[in-house]
């Protein structure tokens, strides 16, 4: 045996034992002297060829090397979807023969060249292909720093809010200060919301509709599962408790939260899958959504399980948020037994009730500390559609007895209608939209809810507490995806104003 074939059979003995012995291995050899798109685009095709994308580099004796192999090597291992690399010490053909892949891909520009793997491939079945790949593939990088990389850029703070209310951003950041350790107890509907990101086609010739071909599906956790996520990568130490089905998506959710050290209780419902929202994307808007799930109330008797073990967990709980998505997690009952539970042990409690696609009422949850819906679940709750803002946040809070009501407007911002200290007139106020360029709104009343209602419960007035929730909402909205808050991006956000910014404010034209 040739001795240069030596430590090649050692790599090869090693790819074997990860790859395993069904699996069909891909294999890719050059002298990558700078990884560029173009190389890129041939190996994500090769990983899509087979299940095992093995990447040979040329050792620094093969002409054409021009930098040194450890340098090229690290340039190959550095890219995600390679499974396994090494630097070669003989031929490509010779190394086919022992590996025996799968498939052996090649770029477009060697097919008319005489090519010695060829040989090799034949002689136990195995097939060589030539690609040069897919454009596709820089969208796929593009996307994935949409969903990495926020935007914060896009960040507005107003200042005359701040000096509306006497407060500054050294009180904000004193605040969040004060989640560290905070116990949240996290009660409601659990989805898990899948990205499907598209790139369009063209225009089907047979009838008026948009043919879009996937190109990169992530899964996020969704529902009031990111609030207890966001809660906990704040700093506060969070109990979970939700419903679930017996399925992939459940797996995949209770993974995440352990990821994010949410402490998870969810109570396997054989009746319901566990509720799974695809958004199918392109071009940075969402073309449809695809909701899989049930809708009915859990049953008594898991029903009272539940209960007794929301209850129990309360002797060690400072606050309780309430995150519906009225996806049959929160029966009326439940909601009050537990609020009951919560008055009697004097546990503030807030709550946010979703009525998008589904049917809910924000004021069922009565006596909350805070509510935050937006203007269409005000008027479903008190069936009216022609009040003006500021009276439909009173009819609102008289029917639900809350303590502080939050309109979330979308674009145009947040209203709050605020108990006053001193029992005199309600107070009302309004922010804009932090985010003048968001990414993706899907997940800011989620933030919103979240930042405002720990501000709250750790002492902070409303005026402050909405105004950091404004702020974690624009980080949220900042990225594609439900990605739990960073209290490192938020307290970027609240460094302290400059002399520029106050000019630019003068000017109303403060960006960040």
């Amino acid at each position: 045996m040739d001795s240069s074939l030596l430590s090649d059979i050692a790599e090869i003995t090693e790819i074997r034992a990860r790859a395993g012995a069904d699996a069909r291995v891909v294999f890719v050899a050059g002298n990558f002297n700078t990884v560029h798109p173009g190389h890129l685009r041939l190996l994500k095709f090769a990983s899509e060829c087979g299940d095992f994308l093995v990447v040979g580099v040329a050792g620094d004796h093969i002409p054409g090397a021009l930098l040194p192999a450890q340098l090229r090597f690290d340039g190959i291992t550095a890219i995600s979807f390679v499974n396994y690399a090494f630097v070669m010490t003989s031929a490509p053909e010779d190394i086919i023969r022992v590996l025996r892949p799968t498939v052996v891909v090649k770029g477009d520009e060697h097919e008319s060249k005489d090519n010695p793997e060829q040989a090799a491939v034949d002689e136990y079945g195995g097939k060589l292909m030539f690609s040069s790949g897919e454009m596709r593939f820089s969208s796929i990088d593009l996307l994935k720093r949409d969903i990495l990389e926020p935007n914060l850029g896009s960040i507005i703070r107003p200042q005359d809010y701040l000096d509306r209310h006497a407060f500054s951003m050294r009180d904000l950041r004193a605040i969040m200060e004060k989640f560290k350790g905070f116990r949240v107890a996290v009660i409601g509907d659990l989805i898990v919301d899948e990205y499907v990101s598209c790139e369009a086609l063209g225009m089907s010739q047979e009838d008026p509709t948009l043919v879009v071909t996937p190109i990169l599906q992530e899964r996020f956790i969704g529902g009031a599962g990111i609030v207890a996520s966001h809660a906990c990568t704040l700093g506060a130490e969070v109990s979970y408790f939700s419903v679930a089905g017996t399925d992939v998506a459940a797996d995949f959710a209770r993974e995440k939260l352990q990821e994010y050290k949410v402490t998870a209780t969810l109570f396997e419902d054989d009746s319901r899958p566990t509720t799974l929202k695809q958004r199918f994307r392109a071009a940075g808007k969402t073309l449809l959504r695809v909701s899989h799930l049930r809708q009915h109330d859990i049953e008594p008797r898991l029903a009272r399980r539940f209960i007794e073990k929301v209850k129990s967990s309360l002797a060690a709980c400072d606050l309780v948020i309430f995150s519906d998505f009225n996806y049959g997690c929160l029966p009326q009952a439940v909601v009050d037994e537990l609020i009951a539970a919560c008055v009697e042990r004097n546990i503030p409690f807030v709550a946010d009730s979703q009525s998008s696609s589904q049917m809910g009422d924000v004021s069922r949850f009565k006596g909350a500390m805070l509510l935050t819906p937006t203007e269409r679940e005000a008027r479903l709750a008190v069936r009216d559609y022609n009040a003006g803002l500021v009276v439909l946040a009173e009819q609102l809070r008289q029917q639900s007895r809350a303590d502080n009501i939050i309109l979330t407007l979308g674009a145009e911002g947040i209203l709050v209608h605020a108990k006053p200290e001193d029992n005199g007139d309600w107070l009302t106020d309004r922010l804009p939209a932090f985010n003048i360029s968001p990414k993706d709104t899907a997940g800011a009343g989620d933030s919103l809810l979240t930042c405002t209602s720990i501000a709250m419960a750790v002492g902070a007035d409303i005026w402050q507490s909405m105004y950091l929730g404004s702020i974690a909402a624009a980080c949220q909205i900042s990225r594609v995806g439900n990605i739990p808050l960073s209290s490192t991006d938020l307290m970027q956000e609240l460094k302290d104003f400059s002399i520029t910014d106050t000019l630019l404010a003068s000017s109303g034209q403060r960006k960040m």
